[in-house]
């Protein structure tokens, strides 16, 4: 809990918004957070990406029978190997698997897979499919690796809060333009706000309002100083998708392990012409994704930062009759970063083996993939309490 002495102490070293400067705050977060853990970046494909046409199995027969005139020729492919190979967008995601620093994910999904973009974000976002839970495993992750409830663990760059980060004790950080970045209150609040956050008078609902009053004051300027001091000659592509935002957090120390990001707008949903748009998609991840790891090890965090990457679902396996996709079960998911053994991980879906409704089968339950960042990156011990379950981990990430 923040007391009110270590309240004063913030806003005497200029943590409050409106009071001193911040570089001193900034190099005693920077001294902390390099001594801190790893960081984990998740950046979520809203809208459902195609991973037949994201790594496309150019070496099976039966991709190009589904995909008539969907299916990407195999001289227009980044190869990896006699099998597959990436989309042409996809330059970004060829130099991270040529340094080996890329990893792929085969085959994941879930029993009982949702068609419902709502539906199956919610299954992703709190790890229970087909059931439900009040809390994110983001959020739950939290809760587990930092049982204290340090403040700033955890930032969701977006709009809005994702039902990923709900947790039961940690505030987490959101903001979309850290310029504007502030806690929003009406005029007549302000003064009784101040009263809340200075804690005149403890019981627990006080204990909480006092909490996330001062982790609202302390992160809004953090995020604020951190954003107007960074600067970058990496490239990131086009469309950054907020990548640059987390570089400038972790180059100004903020103590977060635990950022959470995502492509918006159900971008992904290529239900009509494609080809084209989904190139240019692909190509704005994986070159945002590509220079975010660069700026890493500019900054000297290579080693401590990696991003996971997924979407709520793939595509059918045929084309419509749009020159498109619709809704379907199971996909590809990616770490990536200087930490990754990069190459090829479970078991390759069957592009003959559908179900009923021209749907790939799973091999990969998510949730391993989940187990493997919290216990194999983040070195947490707490897949199984965070998961609610037993997942076997992937060997992606040195011991």
């Amino acid at each position: 809990m923040i007391t009110r002495r270590q309240w004063l102490k913030y806003a005497a070293a200029g943590l409050v918004a409106g009071s001193l400067p911040l570089s001193r705050v900034a190099q005693a977060a920077a001294a902390e957070a390099a001594r801190a853990g790893r960081i984990l970046v998740v950046l979520e494909l809203s809208g459902g990406n195609d991973g037949l046409n994201t790594i496309v199995p150019y070496g099976d027969d039966a991709y190009y029978k589904l995909r008539p005139t969907i299916g990407i020729k195999q001289k227009a492919l980044r190869k990896l190997d006699e099998h597959w190979g990436f989309n042409p967008g996809m330059l970004g995601f060829e130099r991270l698997w040529k340094n080996g620093e890329l990893a792929l994910m085969h085959g994941c999904g879930y029993e009982q897979p949702s068609f419902s973009h709502f539906t199956s974000m919610a299954y992703w976002h709190t790890a229970t499919p087909n059931s439900g839970d009040e809390y994110g495993w983001y959020g739950r992750l939290a809760d587990a690796i930092d049982p204290g409830n340090r403040p700033n663990l955890l930032v969701n760059i977006d709009t809005s809060q994702s039902l990923a980060v709900k947790s039961r004790h940690h505030t987490p950080v959101v903001f979309d333009d850290p310029e504007r970045f502030q806690r929003r209150t009406l005029a007549q609040e302000h003064g009784l706000i101040e009263q809340v956050a200075a804690g005149a008078r403890p019981n627990a609902a006080l204990d909480y309002l006092n909490k996330v009053s001062v982790s609202a004051a302390e992160a809004s300027a953090l995020v604020r100083e951190a954003w107007a001091k960074y600067k970058t000659p990496v490239d990131y592509g086009i469309a950054p998708l907020q990548l640059p935002k987390v570089a400038a957090c972790i180059n100004a120390g903020l103590p977060a392990q635990l950022y959470y990001l995502a492509f918006r707008n159900n971008a992904f949903d290529t239900h009509v012409q494609q080809p084209d748009l989904h190139q240019r998609l692909l190509s704005y991840m994986a070159d945002a994704v590509h220079g975010f790891t660069r700026d890493m090890e500019r900054l000297g965090q290579g080693d401590r930062v990696s991003v996971m990457v997924f979407s709520e679902f793939g595509r059918r396996a045929p084309e419509n009759t749009n020159r498109g996709t619709d809704h379907g079960t199971a996909n590809f998911m990616y770490f990536a970063g200087k930490g990754v053994k990069g190459g090829h991980y479970g078991k390759p879906l069957s592009l003959t083996a559908l179900d009923a409704g021209d749907n790939l089968i799973h091999t990969t339950d998510f949730r391993r993939v989940y187990a493997t960042a919290i216990d194999g990156w983040l070195r947490g011990n707490c897949a199984t309490q965070v998961l609610k379950g037993e997942f076997e981990s992937f060997p992606v990430f040195a011991a």
